[in-house]
């Protein structure tokens, strides 16, 4: 059931991934990959909020399908490597922008979904 689940939210994640690519394109050298950071800020509160609200109470193959499917097919670390690669040769000073941009922005957006979702950091246990 598990394996079923994370098959179901990637194809899910992928596609809503592929819709906002198609609707923000960055497909130009040297563009700021807008939508990369959106996608990985998004999925990074989406993550954060789930932990909160439906983790403690969620079958394992939910938290399966919702986390590792869904939002991790959806949010992807190869993407923010490829494109601050892509910019590190064209616009370093851009590169290092971005970069501190999905970090502090996938941080932060994790964080406040915590905080919505009702749990402070103190509270945060990590189970499986």
């Amino acid at each position: 059931m598990n394996v079923l689940a994370v098959f179901v939210g990637g194809l899910l994640g992928t596609g809503l991934r592929l819709g906002i690519d198609a609707l923000l394109p960055h497909s130009t050298p040297g563009t700021f990959p807008v939508s990369t950071l959106l996608i990985n800020v998004a999925g990074s509160f989406a993550l954060g909020l789930l932990v909160a609200r439906v983790w403690p109470t969620a079958p394992a193959w939910m938290r399966f399908g919702l986390g590792t499917g869904l939002l991790g097919s959806f949010t992807t670390f190869s993407a923010v490597i490829a494109s601050l690669l892509e910019l590190s040769f064209t616009f370093p000073a851009v590169a290092v922008l971005y970069l501190g941009a999905s970090l502090v922005g996938g941080l932060g957006a994790a964080w406040l979904g915590l905080r919505l979702g009702g749990r402070g950091p103190s509270r945060i246990t990590v189970d499986e």
